[in-house]
Parts: C-alpha cells; structure tokens; sequence
C-alpha cells in the first residue's frame, strides 16, 4: 500500500490516510482471501446503493452516473445515499427508484455522531447487490461502505481504503469530475452515450419561474449571477461583481438576478448595492428548486467555482466560470457553450487545498481576474441574442495573462 498513488492534497490527511491504509491492509488480509472478487452479472444485481454525499456541485456532477447504470442493470432497484439538501434536485428522476439522505458529521457542522449511529441503525437490515462509492474517500469507505451487507463493493483506490473493496477501479488521471464518476460506470460494463443529467421541472414549476420574472418586472433575456461560493478563496470579490452588472445593466440594457442561500444575504446585498436598478436580488428567497427553474430561463450565469456552475451545466443555461484556486480541468461547466475565465499557469494551485491561501498576496489568482475581462468573454456569449454585445466587446481590454477559454 505504501506505493499507492493518492488524489488528497492537504498533506495532513494524506498522510493520515496512508497510515490507516499501512494498518487496515494487512488486518484485512483474512477477509479478502475468503472473499474473493468475482464477475458482476446484471441478472443477479436487484438492489444497488449509490453513494455521494456532500457537496452539492460534487452530487449533481454524480447524477450522470444514473442513466448508465439504469441501462446495465434494467431489473435493479437503484438507491441514491446523498445529501439532505441535495435530495430536491433528484425529485421526478426517472433512473432513481429511492432516496436515502444523510449528511456525514465529518463533513457536515450540521450533524454529529448520534446521526450517524442512527443512520446505521436504520441501515442494519439493508441488503445490497452492489454498492457504489463515487468520492474515493476513505472516510466515506469505512464509515458509509464497510458496515453494509453487499456482495460487490466498488470505488477508486486513490482516497484511501481500497482493502475494503470489493474492487478497485484503476484511477483514470486527472479529468473533469463527470469523467471520473461515468468511469466508474465504465468499469462495470456500462455504456455510456451522452450524459444525461436527469434534473426535471414540471410544466406547473416552469410556469412559476416565468411568473415571478414577471411579478418582479424582470424581463428576458436576463443574467443569472452568484456571487457566492462554499469556500471564501474561491470568490470574486463583491466590489468587482457588483461593477460587472452595473456594465452589463448600463451598456447592455440587461436585467440581472442575484441568485444565493440565506448566508449569502450580505453579500448579494453589496453586490446589488453597487449594481445599479436593473439588478434584482433573489438570494435567500428561494428553494433548490425554484433556483433551479429560474436558471432554467437565464441566458448566462456567472458564478465562481461553485455549485450553481454545475446546476447551470446540467440545466442547459451557459455558464461563465471564474477560477483561482481551484483548476478548472476538474471543475468547470461541463458540456458545450460554457467558458471558463482563470490565471493561466499558477504556480501554488497545484497543492492549494482552497482553505489556506500559500500567495504572499492573498487570493492574488482571484484579483486578477479584471471586470472588462469578465465583461468582454460575457459579451461573446450574449452575442447570439443580444445585438449590441459585439459592439461592447471591442472595448474591453485585452485578457493579457488569463485563460479565457
């Protein structure tokens, strides 16, 4: 084990995690000789667990996985163990049969042991044919996978606790996040033919989105902005979001809508603030699903590296992406007509765990990114819709050291 070749970037749990891999391996050993892996036949597959907790844009980029898995194994009763407040975007989603929703208290400040002892309590008599862990984390392996009664137990060995598998799928390099789950579908036999994300509105909720445009005097096409993000490095900041829309309310004679949770109040405040009368803040006034349709009738969202990217993505709403720590290759808007704006060739995102800034300039990568620069890569993707954008775009500066892709 002490040659495995670990994905975990904070050196402290890498090295947790090789020590509880150079312990729980050779105890293991007389389990695994007794169970031996075997071929996995679809007939024999009735009741399959999915795992993917937190976070959100982590969940949707895994609903993917779904589809594949419903065509490979067509008589299986497919179960999703996810996040509580994820659960809302899985609703009316014909390749799910059931939901089970627990947050893990070494993830979540909302949980604690005693929900976890519960979850197992309610797990005791759980029986599956096949469990799937989508994380590759050895957290998730000893606490969600081990203590449950399957025949095959599957994951990517590169977070640590393959010698709790069943098998281990080969980790497949680095590549976007919807690569690495449909992989994992892959190497079970599935095929793969487009990706289908599975996030249905219904007509009655698309017509609630379209009336509270128009209670709100908001016109389309309009702009979808979130300002926020889980992580406080990976945000723009609100001064430069809040010029951004005042352009794009001012030169483009566009509407824009602030999207964001209860705790991003504040901060969409400010932005709006500074954004002038065509902006409408929103943020804390919807559920996930109203979000949802909303997004759904956007022309562009911008966002920071966060979850809504990913909803826009799996909604069909083009998104404009602004990256600093993180890399995009992993992480950004997955599909056809997104963009990405970052810092090409950073050198400290390579071992950035996004919580501590290693930059003698703090979040130095974010502040790079300039208004007429995020301005200018917005007019571009207006440009089909909104006649003036072309005319804009030509006064914006010039990227210089970005990535504008």
């Amino acid at each position: 084990m002490s040659r495995t070749h670990y994905k975990i970037v904070n050196a402290r749990k890498r090295w947790l995690t090789r020590l509880a891999d150079l312990i729980g391996a050779p105890l293991s050993l007389p389990w695994r000789w007794r169970r031996q892996p075997r071929p996995i036949d679809p007939a024999e597959v009735r009741e399959i667990l999915l795992i993917r907790t937190l976070y959100l844009g982590d969940v949707i980029m895994t609903m993917p996985m779904l589809r594949p898995l419903r065509e490979r194994f067509p008589d299986a009763r497919i179960t999703l163990l996810t996040a509580a407040g994820a659960a809302p975007l899985l609703e009316g989603n014909p390749d799910l049969d059931a939901l089970i929703t627990y947050d893990p208290f070494w993830f979540s400040d909302h949980s604690g042991p005693l929900d976890y002892l519960r979850w197992r309590w309610r797990m005791r008599h759980r029986r599956f044919d096949l469990v799937i862990e989508a994380r590759a984390d050895i957290r998730e392996i000893l606490m969600l996978v081990r203590p449950l009664q399957a025949t095959h137990k599957v994951s990517y060995g590169v977070g640590g606790g393959a010698w709790m598998l069943t098998r281990v799928v080969p980790y497949p390099g680095l590549k976007h996040k919807v690569e690495y789950h449909l992989d994992l579908c892959r190497a079970l036999g599935c095929r793969v033919e487009g990706v289908h994300w599975g996030v249905h509105h219904s007509s009655a909720e698309r017509a609630a989105a379209r009336q509270l445009l128009a209670e709100r005097g908001i016109t389309r096409p309009f702009v979808a902005v979130h300002p926020g993000s889980r992580l406080v490095l990976k945000c723009w900041p609100a001064a430069r979001y809040g010029a951004l829309v005042e352009q794009i309310g001012r030169r483009l004679g566009l509407a824009v809508v602030l999207f964001g949770g209860p705790d991003e109040r504040a901060l969409a405040a400010e932005v709006a603030g500074a954004g002038g009368p065509r902006v409408h803040d929103l943020s804390g006034q919807l559920g996930l699903r109203a979000m949802a349709a909303l997004l759904r009738e956007a022309r562009v969202l911008v966002c920071n590296d966060s979850a809504p990217l990913h909803l826009a993505a799996a909604l069909g709403t083009p998104a404009l992406a602004l990256f600093g720590p993180s890399s995009s290759r992993e992480t950004r808007p997955y599909g056809n007509g997104h963009r990405v704006v970052e810092v090409a060739d950073l050198w400290c995102r390579a071992g950035c765990d996004e919580h501590v800034c290693r930059h003698p300039e703090r979040q130095w990568c974010m502040r790079q990114l300039g208004v007429d620069q995020v301005f200018t890569v917005l007019c571009e993707m207006l440009a089909a819709e909104v006649s003036s954008a072309a005319n804009w775009s030509q006064n914006c500066h010039s990227p210089g050291s970005l990535s504008i892709q």
